[in-house]
C-alpha cells in the first residue's frame, strides 16, 4: 500500500515530534525516562483513517500530542487467515482498511515509532492467532518491545452458555501458558457481555474466577463497563492486582447497550456517547488512581473512531496526564 509523500505540514508536525521525544528520551529508547504510571498511551483504533492516509504523520502528531505509547491493533501479516477473512467483510461499512502494520514492513513500522519516540505495550489480535500462531505473534511482540499480547473480545459464538465461559476460560489458561512459554502476558479486554446473572450465576464473574491471575491479565475498558450496567470502579477493587492496562474512553451522558453489550452493531451504536476525557459522566480521576494503585502500567486512551481527532485526543491526553 502505497502512502501520500509527506507535505511541509507533515514534515513540520513530525519535526516537532521528533524535538519532544529528543528532549524527553535522550538516548534512551522510547519513554525510558518517563515512569510507566506517567505515560499516556494511545489505542490506534482511535485514528485509524488517518493513520491509512499517513501513517508516519499520524504517529508523528500522536507523539506531539505527548502520548508515549501506542496499542496496535490486527489483523498483522501473520495473523490467522480467519482474521484477515473478517477483516476484509467489515472494512467495507468502517470506511478504511489499515490495520496491524498499515501496508509497512514490521522493520519499517518500528522505525516510524523510534522516530516519534513511542512505545508499544500491547498487540490487539484475534482469538485464532492467540491459538494457532502464538510463536510468530511473540515474535512480532518482542520486536515492538510489547510485553502484551490482547484479546479485545471474546467471540460470540463461545459465550452463549455458562459452559461456554468455561471452557473458554480454560482455553485462556492454555492460552496464557503459551503465550508466557514465548517470553509474553496474555491478556483479555473486556466488552459489555457477561454481566447478566444466568441461574443465579454471573457469566463473568465465573470466568474471572476461573481464569488463572497468572497467566490471564486484564484489559478494562471503563465505557463499555459503564454501558453494561456494572461500576468499573467496583470491578478494579474486587478484581485488585489483575488489570495491568486501563482503556480510558468517557460518556458524555449516561447510557446503556441496546442488548447485553454482545455484538458489534450495539458497540458501534454507542460510539457517539463517547467524549473527550473529563468532558463525561464517568469518574476517569478516580478509575485513574484506583487502577494505579492496584499496579495498572499502562492508562490507554480509546476514542473509537473519533471525529477530529487532532482536537479530541490531543485534550484527552492533556486530561489523563494531569491526574
Amino acid at each position: 500500500m502505497s502512502l501520500p509523500i509527506a507535505t511541509p505540514r507533515r514534515s513540520f508536525i513530525k519535526s516537532v515530534a521528533a524535538l519532544l521525544a529528543a528532549s524527553s528520551l535522550g538516548s534512551h529508547s522510547p519513554g525510558a525516562t518517563t515512569p510507566a504510571a506517567a505515560r499516556v498511551g494511545i489505542q490506534l483504533f482511535s485514528l485509524p483513517k488517518r493513520l491509512d492516509e499517513d501513517l508516519p504523520g499520524s504517529l508523528a502528531l500522536l507523539a506531539a500530542m505527548g502520548y508515549r505509547e501506542v496499542e496496535l491493533y490486527g489483523p498483522y501479516p501473520f495473523s490467522d487467515p480467519a482474521a484477515h477473512e473478517r477483516w476484509a467483510r467489515v472494512t467495507p461499512s468502517l470506511g478504511f482498511k489499515g490495520s496491524g502494520y498499515f501496508g509497512r514492513s514490521g522493520t519499517e513500522l518500528q522505525a516510524m515509532l523510534q522516530d516519534s519516540g513511542l512505545a508499544v505495550p500491547s498487540l490487539h489480535t484475534d482469538l485464532a492467532t492467540l491459538q494457532n500462531a502464538m510463536p510468530a505473534l511473540a515474535a512480532a511482540a518482542q520486536s515492538f518491545g510489547a510485553k502484551y499480547v490482547t484479546l479485545p473480545s471474546i467471540p460470540e459464538a463461545r459465550r452463549q452458555t455458562l459452559d461456554d465461559y468455561r471452557r473458554t476460560a480454560d482455553d485462556f489458561n492454555a492460552i496464557g501458558a503459551a503465550a508466557r512459554r514465548e517470553g509474553v502476558t496474555f491478556a483479555y479486554h473486556n466488552h459489555g457481555y457477561g454481566w447478566s446473572a444466568v441461574d443465579g450465576t454471573v457469566p463473568m464473574e465465573m470466568f474471572l474466577a476461573r481464569t488463572d491471575p497468572a497467566l490471564v491479565a486484564l484489559e478494562l475498558d471503563v465505557f463499555w463497563t459503564a454501558a453494561a450496567g456494572v461500576d468499573p470502579l467496583a470491578l478494579l477493587r474486587r478484581h485488585r492486582g489483575r488489570y495491568a492496562l486501563l482503556h480510558l474512553k468517557d460518556m458524555a451522558r449516561p447510557v446503556r447497550f441496546s442488548g447485553d453489550g454482545g455484538s458489534s452493531a450495539q458497540w458501534i451504536e454507542l460510539f457517539p456517547h463517547m467524549t473527550t476525557a473529563g468532558d463525561g459522566v464517568l469518574p476517569l480521576a478516580d478509575l485513574i488512581r484506583e487502577a494505579r494503585a492496584g499496579g495498572t502500567r499502562h492508562v490507554i486512551v480509546e476514542q473509537d473512531m473519533v471525529a477530529a481527532p487532532e482536537v479530541a485526543l490531543k485534550r484527552s491526553h492533556d486530561y489523563v496526564a494531569a491526574q
